[in-house]
């Protein structure tokens, strides 16, 4: 038996943990399939770029990125977006605005690496482009995601 159950109190506990859990597992289970969106599309384009004479040959050390290496760097970075995310989630009253201003925030800044690497024209401008291509899958996603619901 038990005489707690009348109260009320400890249901409603109960169900805003279960609530908050429930939603911080929809972000994960939603972040993990962009994440793969995101990488595909990466690969993809970066394969497209390869395809019509891009060389992403980086003048600094001369070694090439290989198309793994676009598929690895936007998986491990969509993670750590993922948990940026859940971060705001869990401590921020407004986590979806907080997340779209630091992860808009953090891709301006990762555009600067390409701006600095000494590669040619073409090189630069793809590395540009397949650093918004990720961003244009993860960012809408998680904050529709991050959005609380009023209903």
């Amino acid at each position: 038996m038990n005489s707690m159950d009348d109260t009320g109190v400890v249901a409603g506990a109960a169900s805003g943990r279960s609530s908050h859990t429930h939603r911080l597992r929809g972000l994960a289970g939603t972040g993990f399939i962009a994440t793969l969106a995101a990488t595909v599309a990466t690969t993809v384009a970066a394969a497209l770029a390869q395809a019509v004479g891009v060389n992403f040959e980086i003048p600094d050390g001369g070694e090439t990125i290989p198309l793994s290496g676009f598929a690895v760097v936007t998986g491990f970075f969509s993670v750590v977006g993922i948990v940026i995310a859940v971060a705001f989630l869990r401590w921020s009253p407004r986590p979806a605005l907080r997340f779209v201003w630091t992860a808009v925030s953090l891709t301006a800044i990762s555009l600067v690496p390409p701006l600095l690497s000494g590669a040619n024209t073409a090189t630069i401008a793809a590395l540009l482009g397949l650093h918004l291509v990720p961003a244009a899958v993860m960012i809408p996603t998680l904050a529709r995601s991050l959005r609380t619901r009023t209903d």
